[in-house]
């Protein structure tokens, strides 16, 4: 008798503990495949290596916009399948290659294994497809896409030895080299592989400021984010959005802030709407966005502050080198994001909420600013 109240109280505790365990369970599950899905990570690392390399190359596909999350990857691809299966394909195989190569070189493993050694050459056979006069399935372009994603470890090996002086991170530079150097060896006249025709502007735009439709400027958003990939797609853009939102809410808002501020950059000069609405004004603002506003600074109002300034010059300085490439035949590509992100990041200051993060300390913007916190706090601690 004396042990049935003992009993009771006993149920009564495992019925109000288990709803609590119940409500913990999905931000639980949500930990699992959001971040860069370390636990993943740690339980892919014995299994077979065709399985490993298949999520080297997913991480690749989403380290384009900073994001190291296969989950991720598999919706960037959807994305591009929705835009073209032939960018989507080029895309793929592009970053098998480069993958493959790096492996071959015995780069570093870990390196490999985020993806860094894929995602230029991801972009390098996306917008080789692009710029290819041959329109889409031409099957002998895979050929030279595969060439040129070769290239890619060895820039961004070389590279890294460079910016390693200074702890930066080699952004797209490989990939704007690698599509520069073929665009300009094959040209609008190649017999084989002729690139699309760009001529600098020759003449007065016609700017009808009541022909601004709202709902196209609305729809340039998320095709300033799809731009990334070389994507005018909408719905395509929209997915890259939610692909970056499932690894960090804080990388989501800030690539469409970016998207936002270069399309308001470019009304502020009257550029012509036809490129705002095809995203063009968008797409280096978003990276360079990203990239300041908590990824390789730790997120705090100032660098918050400092990732729309970042923006909002990129996105002229885009405009300007699109003029002065246009000149020679080329595309801008990303060299704008790249030179204007550096230059904020060497920028120096004696402000302790505007902290550079270490680039062996990288992951996303959450994770990010927890190891600034800590790392404050050592130093509020042990200020010697």
């Amino acid at each position: 008798m004396e042990d049935s109240p003992t009993i009771v109280k006993v149920d009564r505790g495992e019925n109000q503990i288990s709803p609590c365990r119940g409500r913990r369970c999905l931000p639980k599950a949500l930990g699992y495949i959001t971040g860069d899905m370390k636990e993943y990570t740690n339980w892919i690392k014995d299994k077979p290596q065709v399985l490993q390399f298949i999520d080297w190359v997913l991480r690749g596909i989403s380290q384009v916009v900073f994001v190291n999350n296969p989950i991720s990857g598999i919706l960037i691809m959807v994305g591009l399948l929705i835009q073209s299966p032939w960018l989507a394909l080029n895309g793929y195989v592009a970053t098998v290659v480069s993958t493959m190569t790096a492996l071959l070189l015995s780069q570093d493993r870990s390196a490999i294994a985020a993806g860094l050694h894929g995602y230029n050459a991801t972009l390098v056979g996306i917008l080789m497809a692009v710029f290819s006069q041959k329109g889409e399935y031409f099957w002998w372009l895979l050929f030279p896409v595969s060439v040129m994603s070769m290239t890619c470890p060895l820039f961004t090996s070389a590279l890294n030895s460079i910016f390693c002086k200074w702890d930066l991170p080699v952004f797209t530079l490989p990939f704007n080299m690698v599509l520069s150097m073929y665009l300009s060896a094959t040209g609008c006249y190649s017999p084989f592989f002729p690139s699309t025709i760009i001529k600098p502007v020759s003449s007065v735009p016609n700017v009808t400021w009541p022909n601004l439709s709202g709902l196209q400027l609305l729809k340039s958003l998320p095709v300033g984010v799809g731009q990334i990939y070389g994507c005018y797609n909408p719905w395509t853009g929209g997915i890259f959005l939610c692909a970056i939102l499932l690894s960090s809410p804080v990388m989501c808002l800030h690539a469409a802030i970016g998207s936002l501020l270069g399309m308001i950059a470019a009304l502020s000069i009257s550029v012509p709407f036809e490129d705002i609405y095809f995203g063009l004004w968008g797409f280096n603002s978003s990276l360079a966005c990203i990239a300041v506003g908590g990824m390789f600074m730790a997120l705090t109002w100032q660098t918050h502050l400092l990732a729309l300034a970042c923006a909002l010059l990129t996105a002229y300085l885009g405009g300007s080198m699109a003029h002065l490439m246009a000149v020679v035949g080329l595309p801008a590509c990303t060299w704008p994001f790249c030179l204007a992100t550096l230059l904020f990041l060497l920028v120096t200051t004696q402000n302790p909420n505007i902290y550079r993060m270490p680039l062996s300390k990288v992951t996303y913007p959450e994770e990010n600013r927890i190891f600034y916190l800590q790392a404050r706090k050592r130093m509020v601690e042990s200020p010697l």
